[in-house]
């Protein structure tokens, strides 16, 4: 006798798998638009960064709307490996670069100290693609005896607005220094010179390539360094290229691209850059 076995009808049969690719719709939908919207929407990236900054990064004697330097040079670099053009534009002064990724009108800061305060608005790329040494300057006749920071609590300092020195160095700042922000690092220099200040705490190589840019030979760089600092990538929490694909494909390029040393070579050559258009 043979077994009978009982059917669902057809019309159910239509309606499950129906409601089944609702459902994965519906999961599809919650679950991954910025992934999808990000996607579709990014088809180039938009960079900046602290304009005052040679030889990582200055403004264009040729067209002052673009920044030029190392780290443009990376971008163009790393826009290779990702496929997707990545534009270098002067937005305004470092302050404003950072408020415009808090906002994502601008994609990614090419070469950022890390703070706890900028992750809430960007990621990090790791590694770091630059180790920096931030000093303290100084007249050359200054008698500073500097060789902690402690020794700077009771003198005026400056230095560039929303410019950080690493974690520690900010936080020992806030707490126990009087240090003036200026919205430039010509300006912060000019105070120095003008004895306005006693000291100024900016990175070696930028500060160096300003003061031969202004012809001024008397201020000298203090040991030990007040920090050594990373410069990293950033990316904009509200870039709409922001996705998890494109984090990774970011990531492993950065990651390619600091394996191979690219840096020094970008540095030197840019360090000669600077001084041909100063001279």
């Amino acid at each position: 006798m043979k077994a009978k076995f009982s059917t669902l009808p057809r019309a159910f049969d239509t309606r499950h798998r129906r409601m089944s690719m609702l459902l994965l719709a519906l999961v599809t939908a919650l679950f991954s638009p910025r992934e999808v919207n990000a996607n579709e929407s990014c088809k180039q990236l938009l960079a900046s960064g602290n304009p005052q900054y040679p030889p990582y990064l200055w403004r264009d004697p040729e067209d002052e709307s673009r920044l030029i330097g190392a780290n443009t040079e990376l971008m163009q670099m790393l826009g290779k490996e990702l496929g997707l053009p990545i534009e270098v534009r002067y937005i305004g002064p470092w302050g404003r670069v950072q408020e415009e990724s808090r906002a994502g009108r601008i994609d990614l800061i090419a070469g950022a100290f890390f703070t706890l305060p900028r992750t809430e608005y960007m990621d990090y790329f790791y590694p770091a693609f630059r180790e920096t040494r931030s000093v303290v300057w100084t007249r050359e006749a200054s008698r500073l005896n500097y060789r902690r920071w402690s020794d700077l609590a009771a003198l005026q300092g400056v230095t560039v607005i929303n410019n950080s020195f690493g974690e520690e160095f900010d936080r020992y700042a806030k707490e126990s220094l009087k240090i003036s922000q200026v919205a430039s690092l010509e300006q912060a220099i000019q105070m120095l010179q003008r004895s306005r200040a006693d000291y100024l705490v900016y990175e070696d190589a930028p500060a160096a390539a300003y003061l031969a840019k202004m012809n001024i030979a008397d201020m000298k760089a203090l040991t030990p360094a007040v920090a050594n600092e990373n410069l990293y990538l950033t990316l904009s929490h509200r870039s709409a290229c922001n996705s998890g694909e494109m984090r990774g494909r970011i990531a492993r390029a950065m990651y390619k691209l600091a394996r191979q040393g690219v840096m020094n070579a970008l540095v030197e050559k840019n360090i000669q850059l600077w001084r041909r258009q100063n001279q």
